[in-house]
């Protein structure tokens, strides 16, 4: 179904991450080194992306404007912020506050979730 006509909000939404994960990782993500995503809710401030990343595939540094948490859920993956580097896999639970600069690197290919809880936004603009 295209993404245009799955709901991306509602009050229950259920989702089979295998079938998710096989939707996510088009053919190309075998060849190429960035992500595959698939956007699973997108509901006020809350973002939930499954991620899939090719062997050797990273994301570049960025950061996030809201608090992220990054969920395997298979293989492994390296969150990388500053000169810190964490190595996690299924079973594991990553937090990172808002605006924290990272990269994500997967050396034999890993699929995840990314949680983002975005900032409310000031929609009159800065006070003077």
């Amino acid at each position: 179904m295209p993404s245009i006509q799955r709901p991306l909000s509602g009050d229950v939404l259920v989702f089979h991450l295998a079938s998710e994960s096989a939707r996510a990782a088009d053919p190309a993500a075998a060849t190429r080194k960035g992500p595959a995503a698939r956007t699973l809710v997108k509901d006020g401030p809350l973002r939930i992306t499954l991620i899939v990343l090719a062997p050797g595939a990273s994301i570049a540094e960025h950061r996030a404007e809201g608090p992220i948490s990054i969920q395997p859920i298979n293989g492994r993956v390296r969150f990388t912020s500053g000169d810190t580097e964490h190595a996690i896999g299924p079973g594991d639970l990553l937090s990172a506050g808002p605006g924290v600069r990272h990269s994500v690197t997967s050396d034999d290919g890993a699929s995840f979730l990314l949680t983002v809880a975005m900032p409310p936004r000031d929609v009159h603009g800065p006070h003077e």
